[in-house]
């Protein structure tokens, strides 16, 4: 999916550091992010599930609290209502930009803050919290103790938080003790999915449950069964994604229907790096782009790649037709296709197939069918080569041909 920078200013005057992820088609909604206690939005869980939304046409900006990776500000004197306050802002920079939130998302300590966020988010129609802890104060165990005294006795101090040193203040500390999270969920009075794993070590099962006796309805509770606390398996990620996904589409605006396009297939520059293209093909939204060493971004096939998709696609589909007109034991098809050119030849372009066929044939029907691969409508296409039309500039009249042409 297209990922671009989004930074905005907090109330504090701090840049804060975003990035959006860009849904390829149509954008069903927009959605904001909250990272876990110190991760940042580059966190690999907050990167997976943004963009996994993206793909699902939910667009998503996921950026640094107060002091954390990019973003400006101290992280140590912030405190959890400032984080509070970023996800307001960063909101109001969304909708300032035409891409009002209407879906909240958090991660761990991040979770706590968009049930906070929600008093002062009256746009927002559904949140979900991952691995969320019911009591905010639950966030000072990933201080050190010995700091933790050091902070409450001389005002502020030094405390590892994941190895990593973080100068925190009473404030701080203060800020975290303060919440209460109980009556908000009360209040919410808004659709709730809390997603949580039974073996979390960080932040206990119990957490969640208390969250959930807490709200009212509506509300879902989904379990990431297996997960550790930062779903450091992508396939928790994935899953975490899809299901916050399926869930919020139940209270996000439903998306009107994409009229057909006049084109087979159409392609429209991102503005991310030098090649990167949003493309369409039939009912299908991917990415085109070059890879870095030809100066794109490598985020996406290159137009060659596509090409040899389409005899790769077609060869298979042409087999399995074959196959099953005869009535053949064939289980699986593959074909896997490579484009070289060889200079100085009338024809340079040059296409290798390689066909594995699955299936209890004997040799004869092997061969006949690996023949068939030559018959293929794209092959003959490639191998005879096209007529082209003149290039024509604008975009409003469809592209119809001669013999169809409306009565």
């Amino acid at each position: 999916m297209p990922t671009r920078p989004f930074d905005f200013h907090n109330a504090a005057g701090h840049r804060l550091s975003g990035r959006l992820e860009l849904p390829v088609g149509s954008t069903k909604a927009w959605a904001l992010f909250a990272h876990c206690f110190t991760c940042g939005k580059d966190n690999k869980a907050a990167v997976r599930i943004s963009r996994r939304l993206a793909g699902a046409g939910i667009g998503v900006l996921r950026f640094d609290f107060t002091g954390l990776g990019a973003s400006e500000g101290e992280f140590g004197a912030s405190g959890f209502s400032h984080n509070v306050k970023d996800l307001v802002d960063a909101a109001g920079a969304m909708a300032d930009a035409g891409m009002p939130p209407m879906l909240l998302v958090g991660h761990s300590l991040g979770g706590a803050a968009v049930i906070a966020a929600m008093e002062s988010l009256p746009g927002i129609h559904a949140v979900a919290t991952i691995a969320a802890p019911f009591d905010v104060e639950h966030a000072l165990h990933q201080f050190d103790p010995e700091g933790l005294k050091t902070i409450e006795r001389e005002g502020s101090g030094v405390v590892a938080i994941g190895s990593r040193p973080f100068t925190v203040h009473k404030e701080f500390v203060a800020s975290l003790r303060e919440q209460d999270q109980g009556a908000r969920l009360a209040k919410l009075k808004r659709p709730l999915l809390l997603l949580h794993s039974p073996i979390d070590q960080v932040v206990g099962i119990e957490n969640v449950t208390s969250m959930y006796l807490a709200a009212k309805h509506p509300k879902s509770f989904v379990s990431l069964d297996g997960a550790d606390h930062l779903l450091t398996d992508a396939r928790d990620a994935d899953f975490a994604a899809d299901m916050i996904s399926a869930w919020a589409s139940r209270y996000l605006p439903a998306t009107p229907p994409t009229a057909a396009s006049q084109f087979d297939a159409e392609a429209e520059e991102t503005r991310l790096g030098k090649f990167q293209l949003a493309m369409r093909a039939g009912k299908a939204a991917f990415i085109a782009d070059e890879p870095e060493s030809a100066g794109g971004l490598g985020s996406g096939p290159t137009p060659f790649n596509l090409l040899s998709a389409a005899l790769a696609a077609c060869t298979t589909m042409t087999l399995r037709l074959y196959a099953d007109r005869k009535g053949w034991p064939v289980d699986r098809i593959r074909t896997g296709v490579t484009h070289r050119k060889e200079k100085g030849e009338e024809k340079p372009d040059i296409f290798s197939r390689r066909v594995e066929i699955e299936g209890t044939l004997d040799d004869a029907q092997h061969a006949e069918l690996i023949s068939v691969a030559d018959r293929c409508p794209v092959h003959r296409t490639l191998e005879t080569g096209s007529r082209f039309e003149a290039t024509e500039a604008g975009w409003e009249d469809p592209l119809v041909p001669e013999d169809e042409t409306p009565a």
